[in-house]
């Protein structure tokens, strides 16, 4: 095995298709299908045609929490999860046909016994002794400590496993003081930490080199349509993705991390990460509902991709 992705909080992705939301109004659905998401799983999800081996562990439950593992079996994602009492939370996409533009619905998620914790954290100790590579994304459920991430992260690190950390709010605040091998905010997410606007790319890069000092190897910008910028110690590249005609950004973010992890995994410098990281998150948003770049696909937009570097 060479990369686990950790997903605490997963979800079963509901996606609706309407032909033009009517707020407050009777919508009728013309199309339905159900996904097993949350940022770890995304991750897996696109990996799986990348010629790595990934497993996806976190906490299920309930029959919400039974479907997920179907749908993962059904994609032959290999998994281990550990079950816990409450029922794993639904999300609800409403993508309106007309405009194009998703509406997401994402519940809170069911609280986390001590004792489910306790089983998670025997199952992934023995995980980390055949990983190469932890990511780690998404919200925590109730019942688990924002420090939380901050813990596995030392765990991992400590058995000389790399780390990815895609979260927001207190669980990024708390698992930055870990020190991952690399962090992957995107722009707002990265002002919510700060508590301060970013109004050009020269203070988005000072932001960078701030998380920088503490211990982190890379630090990676996403800017949605404007691609991202990567910053490590010794180097700032700009990322610029190719033009599409964009569908849905769902899995966009999801998609850059899964290349990122590839990247890492085969020693990529900082330069070919942003040509991968860019172009697979720009497939994936010209990918209706919850659909994702494959492997081929990115490599073949590789090189149209437009990086920069910045002195």
């Amino acid at each position: 095995m060479n990369i686990v992705t950790v997903t605490l909080n997963p979800a079963l992705d509901k996606t609706v298709m309407i032909e033009q939301l009517k707020p407050g109004g009777l919508n009728r659905v013309e199309e339905i299908r159900m996904d097993p998401g949350g940022k770890g799983i995304n991750v897996a999800k696109v990996l799986k045609s990348f010629p790595v081996n990934v497993l996806a562990t976190g906490i299920n439950g309930g029959y919400a929490g039974r479907q997920l593992l179907d749908h993962l079996e059904q994609l032959q994602i290999s998994h281990r999860f550990s079950t816990s009492g409450g029922e794993t939370r639904t999300n609800l996409k409403i993508v309106d046909r007309k405009t194009e533009v998703t509406t997401e619905i994402n519940e809170k998620g069911t609280e986390v016994s001590a004792e489910t914790i306790r089983h998670f954290r025997r199952e992934f100790t023995g995980l980390l002794d055949e990983a190469s590579l932890l990511v780690i994304g998404g919200s925590l459920p109730p019942g688990i400590s924002p420090q939380f991430y901050a813990e596995i992260i030392r765990e991992a690190e400590k058995k000389g496993v790399q780390t990815v950390l895609d979260a927001d709010g207190e669980a990024f605040r708390a698992g930055l003081e870990a020190s991952p091998s690399v962090v992957k905010p995107n722009i707002h997410e990265l002002e919510q930490y700060l508590e301060r606007a970013l109004n050009d790319e020269d203070q988005v890069v000072d932001a960078c080199r701030e998380l920088l000092a503490k211990g982190i190897s890379w630090v990676i910008v996403s800017m949605g349509g404007e691609g991202a910028i990567l910053v490590s110690e010794d180097e700032v590249i700009r990322g610029r993705p190719f033009p599409i005609r964009p569908v849905s950004t769902v899995g966009a973010g999801d998609s850059m991390v899964a290349a990122i992890a590839f990247c890492l995994l085969e020693n990529k410098n900082l330069e070919e990460t942003a040509r991968w990281a860019t172009a697979a998150g720009t497939i994936t948003a010209s990918k209706p509902g919850t659909g994702v770049c494959r492997y081929q696909e990115v490599q073949e937009h590789l090189a149209l991709v437009q990086t920069e570097r910045w002195t």
